[in-house]
């Protein structure tokens, strides 16, 4: 998940202004960037892929006439009566080549975004065995840090079947409980499970970044609730798909419902548009090392394996902050030892600055401060899914960023949150 809470600070700050000095990225595309500009590298917003899409031309385009899809039903045996054929069976098609989930024996359930489907599966597991006059509040937790999203997504319509109960390390009551298991985990793109354990708990899995450009696939997963989403998949972000897969049939129904009632369905354009483009990411998945270039996860991984090359060169040299190891795994789908590769660099300054988040606006970087998960400011989360060209630019202006020991007066103030 990624996108629910970077709306509003992306309006107030674009990626980049759109004039002023040329700049040419390292695939010798020119755009304008003035040197000067604000980065706003809070949001994943997924860009980066834009340049693959490009390539590929035509090839995914959908043509829907004026009398197409009219109907709200898509297919009204399927319990999910909204969700177009054509996206079930790429969902299916696609996870059977990467490998990365179990879809046998399990109901999809699209939602607008996976977002969506949080609130969603919050209502079907806590609707069902709820008294009207039942005083407590189920109580939702994850472990920080946690996506910075889930408390506001929690809390928003202030339910009275559940509420956010903040870090599952801290979760101590002995009562029903959620637990939002994030994996690989968004900010820090740790692979991890559930952490509270004990009777009464039910667990939901945000799997978002569950993919090879991102993290070494080792198994096939086959959690009761699975939460996907096109945006962080094929980059596809303004489509806003997401899909559930779920074990238990009544779950699943009452998923539905939540969508019946709220939106009564999902856009049957978007749907379309992204079986279209999950059904050609699956059939690339058999072309490795294709000349025309056309397996996505292998062009996804290879450009974020270099964005993280370039970034511990860099932070290495800098000596300001560090960034986690992953440890090398076999991934099953590329057929080799891998490393991990997350969407976002989970940042912490070393000691002596106390808000990392602060310091980086002073050198016009806008990032998301560890305040937001549940965790210390010493930490922030900067994006690394980008276009190419803000990417330079942040590798340039963090390379800039000197030790307070040096003396620099100028970087004492930028400290300070001023942007100059």
């Amino acid at each position: 998940m990624g996108g629910i809470d970077q709306v509003n600070e992306t309006r107030l700050a674009p990626a980049v202004a759109n004039e002023g000095n040329t700049v040419e990225n390292r695939d010798g595309v020119t755009r304008n960037i003035p040197m000067d500009a604000i980065i706003n590298l809070d949001h994943g917003d997924p860009t980066m892929y834009e340049a693959f899409w490009e390539k590929m031309g035509d090839r995914c385009t959908v043509e829907i006439k004026g009398c197409d899809s009219l109907s709200y039903f898509s297919n009204p045996k399927n319990p999910c009566w909204f969700l177009e054929p054509k996206l079930e069976e790429a969902i299916r098609s696609l996870h059977g080549a990467v490998g990365n989930a179990v879809t046998d024996g399990y109901s999809i359930v699209v939602g607008t975004g996976s977002s969506h489907l949080v609130n969603a599966v919050l209502y079907a597991l806590t609707s069902s065995n709820h008294q009207p006059n039942q005083p407590n509040q189920i109580s939702v937790v994850s472990a920080a840090p946690y996506y910075s999203a889930y408390p506001e997504i929690a809390d928003l319509v202030r339910s009275g079947l559940y509420k956010w109960a903040g870090d599952a390390r801290q979760f101590e009551k002995d009562e029903p409980y959620i637990e939002l298991v994030t994996s690989p985990n968004n900010p820090n793109g740790v692979i991890q499970g559930s952490v509270v354990n004990r009777d009464g708990g039910i667990l939901v899995h945000d799997l978002a970044y569950y993919w090879p450009q991102y993290t070494p696939i080792t198994s096939s997963l086959e959690f009761d609730i699975m939460l996907f989403t096109a945006s962080k998949c094929t980059g596809h972000a303004g489509s806003r798909i997401g899909w559930a897969l779920v074990k238990d049939k009544e779950v699943a129904k009452r998923i539905i419902k939540f969508m019946e009632v709220t939106t009564i369905g999902v856009s049957k354009e978007s749907q379309l548009r992204v079986a279209k483009i999950l059904q050609f990411i699956a059939d690339g998945c058999k072309q490795f090392g294709s000349p025309q270039g056309d397996n996505f996860f292998e062009f996804g991984q290879s450009l974020m394996k270099k964005r993280w090359q370039v970034l511990r060169e860099t932070l290495k040299e800098n000596q300001m902050f560090t960034i986690p190891k992953y440890p090398l795994q076999h991934c099953n789908f590329f057929g080799d030892i891998t490393n991990a590769y997350p969407a976002f660099a989970w940042m912490k300054c070393k000691e002596g600055i106390e808000d990392c988040e602060k310091l980086l606006r002073g050198h016009k970087i806008l990032a998301r401060s560890g305040r937001r998960f549940g965790s210390d400011p010493g930490f922030v989360r900067v994006s690394m899914v980008g276009r190419e060209d803000e990417f330079n630019l942040f590798i340039d202006r963090l390379s800039k960023i000197q030790s307070f020991n040096n003396g620099d007066e100028k970087d004492k103030a930028n400290a300070s949150g001023n942007l100059v």
